[in-house]
């Protein structure tokens, strides 16, 4: 297949693990005989500092002419100060929104190498195989906000149609999975845009997902039983802020946050996708940050875009192998171990598909 996949690089540790990401996108094209244009475009604080603009009209369009967006990570301490009226998240907010993204897709698997690398008892963690469908484009992130010198506000505010397309999305996946359980997260007991939520989640599981076993815990549990009982989570689904919470608790069950990969996506076949880490600037330019979030979200992006499911496994066992050989960066490396560099990384991954 021919497909055209725009690269946004980013800031901090974000052209690093995107290098080894385009890396593993180019063998998988050789490999299956694909043809895999990717085209880079300046996107987050590097565009603020050359277009005072993190998305500027040139960058969406490249997003839009493309297939599939592969993005590093953007921010950092240059560009958060209280008074800066242009960051680079406001960017990201933006792009999800002009390409209709709402469903952000973050899986979360404990490797058996990794067992030891989470600050939990192994025994906790082991066999921890769980899905988190967060809602992208609703919530207090995008309400309407104020400020002055004596009080600020961020409203949170959710339509019933926002909350019916995402539960329809977690029941999808939930049919799928060998449990076929959906769990749904609010703060009900206090947020009436929870008690919509629930409301509305109700009713669409009972009415269109009948095989699917509903619950329902509110966020403050949900994260308690994240970490006493990580098991017992399949497919869970919540509103924007509380799945960006969750999910960075999340990766610490399987040991770093550059491990989680993310599949942003919408109604149609173009999705966005990223590692779930920050753009880390204290470790940008060292040559230790993990690619294998980026090289994973490679893996959705062949899934669920491309419907690619073969070359999509391949790159996933690829990651699974070079963990199991050892193939760690600083974050997971084992102690007294050599810890391997990003580029190493990345070239365990090429070799394990070649």
């Amino acid at each position: 297949m021919k497909a055209r996949i725009a690269v946004l690089p980013g800031d901090g540790i974000g052209p690093e693990v995107i290098a080894e990401a385009a890396r593993v996108l180019q063998t998988i094209a050789q490999r299956y005989g694909h043809e895999f244009s990717l085209q880079e475009a300046p996107f987050g604080g590097i565009a603020v500092d050359e277009f005072a603009d993190p998305l500027p009209a040139a960058t969406l369009e490249t997003c839009l002419s493309s297939d599939a967006v592969l993005l590093g990570a953007i921010g950092g301490p240059k560009w958060s100060a209280p008074q800066n009226l242009i960051r680079p998240e406001s960017g990201l907010l933006r792009l999800r929104k002009e390409l209709g993204v709402y469903a952000n897709l973050r899986p979360v698997i404990v490797h058996p190498a990794l067992r030891n690398a989470s600050s939990l008892k192994p025994e906790i963690v082991d066999d921890v195989d769980l899905i988190f469908v967060r809602e992208l484009t609703g919530g207090i992130y995008f309400g309407p906000k104020t400020r002055d010198a004596h009080q600020a506000t961020d409203l949170c505010v959710y339509t019933a149609a926002e909350i019916e397309r995402i539960v329809r999305v977690a029941a999808r996946i939930a049919q799928t999975r060998r449990r076929r359980r959906l769990l749904s997260i609010d703060k009900s007991n206090v947020l009436e845009t929870s008690r919509l939520w629930r409301e509305v989640c109700e009713r669409v599981v009972r009415s269109e997902f009948p095989d699917i076993a509903l619950e329902h815990m509110l966020v403050d549990s949900a994260a308690m039983h994240l970490i006493r009982r990580p098991r017992d989570f399949d497919v869970a689904v919540t509103e924007n802020m509380f799945g960006d919470i969750l999910t960075d608790e999340a990766s610490m069950l399987c040991g770093s946050l550059g491990l989680l990969p993310s599949a942003s996506l919408g109604d149609g076949r173009r999705g966005l996708y990223e590692p779930i880490h920050g753009s880390a600037p204290d470790i940008a330019g060292r040559g230790i940050a993990n690619p294998y979030g980026a090289i994973l979200s490679v893996a959705l992006l062949l899934r669920h875009s491309f419907e690619l499911e073969q070359e999509a496994r391949a790159v996933e066992l690829a990651v699974e192998r070079a963990i199991g050989d050892g193939v760690r960066t600083p974050d997971i490396a084992a102690p007294n171990h050599r810890a391997a560099s990003t580029q190493e990384a990345g070239s365990a991954v090429v070799q394990g598909l070649r």
